[in-house]
């Protein structure tokens, strides 16, 4: 079994190689839903670390509010990547001993770097993308203000330190083919080790 890590920064089309790899047929767990799923009242130790701060909406935690709270607050942001970051791992964890007989694991984590998880994984794909580029999907995508979005942009760890840390590279400023065939040429690589 491989363990393989596919990042990227924000809107650099993480999901879509998730989504072309899951139909080659690969197994991949995508740790926002992850997060998602963690993200709830039940989750007591979050709940009790958050609940004098507003981001609760009908009972339960407000993904929208959450993320303004971590995007505009250090602190608050340090805090829950302490408390989740953990849980996240844990899961990861079960999905390989549960999956153990697969050639490939592919595991989506934007925060790869950020949350230090690299030793989880035996390969780390980076897909990049132009920052022009991810400008453009934020604003089509999420309706962001350009500010917003360049915000959104300048708060992650910058592609380039990504790109030294990572095994693979995929390019994804092209189309959906030579997307689905730079990642066939990765896997044959990763075969061939």
């Amino acid at each position: 079994m491989t363990r393989i890590a596919i990042t990227g920064n924000i809107a650099s089309g993480k999901s879509t190689v998730q989504k072309l790899l899951e139909n080659k047929g690969y197994k991949v767990l995508d740790t926002d839903e992850v997060s998602h799923e963690l993200l709830t009242v039940k989750n007591s130790e979050l709940f009790e670390a958050f609940r004098n701060y507003d981001v609760f909406e009908n009972g339960d935690f407000s993904r929208f509010k959450v993320g303004q709270l971590i995007f505009s607050d250090e602190t608050a942001r340090k805090k829950i990547a302490s408390i989740m970051h953990p849980q996240v791992a844990q899961e990861i964890e079960k999905f390989f001993a549960a999956n153990s007989n697969e050639e490939f694991l592919f595991v989506g984590i934007p925060l790869l770097f950020e949350s230090n998880m690299q030793n989880l994984f035996d390969k780390i794909i980076f897909v990049y993308t132009d920052d022009k580029i991810r400008l453009e999907r934020l604003l089509r995508r999420n309706n962001y203000t350009v500010e917003h979005a360049k915000a959104r942009i300048a708060s992650q760890m910058p592609q380039e330190e990504k790109l030294k840390k990572s095994d693979f590279v995929i390019n994804n400023n092209g189309s959906i083919d030579n997307l689905n065939n730079n990642i066939s040429s990765i896997l044959e690589q990763i075969r061939l080790m």
